[in-house]
């Protein structure tokens, strides 16, 4: 149960929530696929790998071993993809693909922290361009996301500029409390994943939401909450008279989906060869 109405007399707080499988059930980035191949940005092929890796992705995760070479994959393969062109298909898939998959408990935590007080901040290992209009969607006050480098020509040059994974999404939240005066022992942080323990781990109320097996563990030994989410809902269905949004609000979305999407097939080769192994 969450803790009443903040004073604001005394030091803001505020809930950092993961996304993927913590807010929506599934991956943010590999849903896209179908739409990128439709696009043209990706094959057949691609699609069908991908859908195995977002199969892995829900059965098991990927451990950071598989999230470093899919960054080391994903910088390569969005290299020379021009931006605009891949922002207008993810705007017109963005919510038909998005809101049926947004847990109806995570957004029933999000109204409630914004009732006691608290801003609500999605920490993401996907990219701003995806992450920011789903955090629009949601309701969030501020989002924290990978940031991939975009040259003069419009283009993404294949560097990435800020990866949020792991302790850097620690780092990002201590920055934020820093600079918007949170009192972070008395924050909230809620993720599904073990690399996400940094994250966790400088907040007073950490929760594992649908935790893998090394994050349940790890609730388990430190006395973390364990939260079961299993309902997906669509936003339209919770909240009396929602519409969809103007579509120019959902323009701001890129390729580092499409690139992550695509970087499904890493996965794929690198659980088939371990089980090969």
């Amino acid at each position: 149960m969450l803790r009443g109405v903040e004073n604001h007399l005394s030091p803001r707080t505020a809930a950092f929530f993961d996304l993927d499988k913590t807010v929506i059930a599934k991956s943010s980035t590999l849903t896209f696929s179908k739409s990128f191949y439709q696009g043209g940005l990706i094959n057949r092929r691609a699609v069908l790998r991908t859908a195995y890796a977002q199969f892995v992705f829900l059965a098991g995760g990927a451990d950071h071993d598989q999230m470093e070479r899919m960054r080391a994959y994903l910088s390569a393969l969005c290299r020379g993809w021009n931006v605009q062109q891949v922002k207008e298909i993810v705007a017109e898939t963005l919510h038909d693909l998005i809101d049926p998959i947004i847990y109806d408990e995570a957004a029933s935590l999000i109204e409630e922290h914004h009732t006691a007080g608290r801003d609500v901040v999605i920490v993401s290992t996907s990219g701003a361009e995806v992450v920011e209009p789903i955090g629009e969607l949601l309701g969030a006050d501020r989002v924290v996301a990978t940031r991939m480098v975009v040259g003069d020509d419009g283009c993404f040059t294949g560097e990435v500029e800020y990866y949020a994974y792991g302790p850097t999404k620690a780092e990002a939240i201590k920055e934020l409390a820093a600079s918007e005066g949170y009192d972070l022992s008395r924050c909230y942080a809620y993720s599904d994943s073990a690399t996400d323990v940094p994250m966790l781990e400088v907040v007073g109320h950490p929760h594992a939401v649908n935790p893998d097996r090394a994050l349940r563990r790890e609730a388990l030994a430190r006395g973390w909450t364990i939260l079961d989410f299993h309902r997906p809902v669509r936003l339209k269905q919770r909240i009396p008279g929602f519409s969809v949004p103007p579509r120019p609000a959902l323009v701001a979305v890129a390729a580092i989906g499409a690139a992550a999407a695509t970087a499904g097939l890493v996965w794929y080769a690198n659980r088939r060869r371990d089980t090969v192994a």
